[in-house]
């Protein structure tokens, strides 16, 4: 295939630069706990100097891979799926969850929001970022919206995208793994006092698991 076939079909969706796909327990936010098959996209350029994935943000040295390929794998594991990165909105999704819902799975996104939406989920997780705000439309869409607190200031940031997100959306605060010692016991605090809002934690971390 030449390279300008490639980059059309990257294009289209119908290839997509993967990372790595796993089966595991989710560990974070309303679906803690539930065993689910990641597809964890390369791609991002929204720098969060705490990213634990760094290597996935060079999308190019990820293999441009078959959607379908990716789905005939997931199927075998699961029926809950999660799309996650990188920043898995910086490509078209339409054709990956349309396979993926053509064979009845439950499909679910993570992402910061910094791109359109594309594709048709079950779950969208909406987890912004300072760097690069989430478009507009996705509030709307969420079902889930997850704040990493890395800082104090990061409470207030919370506060801006809960006022823009829809009524039935769930409120998660949740530590940065590298200083949850120091904020988790402000996030219990703040959880108490605003009750809103609930903790999320990084249990796969705590269990050692991917």
């Amino acid at each position: 295939m030449t390279k300008e076939a490639t980059a059309s079909r990257v294009e289209l969706g119908e290839l997509l630069p993967l990372m790595e796909e796993f089966y595991t327990i989710q560990g974070e936010g309303h679906h803690t706990g539930t065993a689910a098959y990641f597809i964890r996209v390369g791609g991002c350029d929204v720098g969060c100097h705490w990213c634990d994935v760094k290597e996935s943000w060079d999308a190019a040295i990820h293999p441009p891979t078959e959607a379908a390929a990716i789905v005939a794998n997931a199927k075998k594991y699961s029926k809950t799926i999660v799309v996650t990165g990188g920043e898995p909105l910086m490509w078209d999704m339409e054709h990956l969850t349309g396979l993926l819902k053509a064979e009845g799975m439950q499909v679910h996104i993570e992402t910061s929001g910094a791109y359109e939406l594309t594709g048709t989920w079950d779950w969208i997780c909406l987890s912004p970022k300072k760097r690069m705000l989430p478009k507009p439309r996705i509030y709307k869409e969420a079902n889930e919206l997850k704040v990493i607190i890395y800082n104090k200031s990061d409470f207030d940031f919370a506060e801006e995208h809960a006022a823009k997100v829809n009524e039935a959306c769930e409120l998660y605060l949740q530590p940065e793994w590298s200083v949850r010692e120091k904020m988790t016991p402000l996030i219990v605090d703040y959880v108490m006092a605003n009750p809103k809002w609930k903790i999320s934690l990084q249990t796969h971390k705590y269990l050692n698991i991917p």
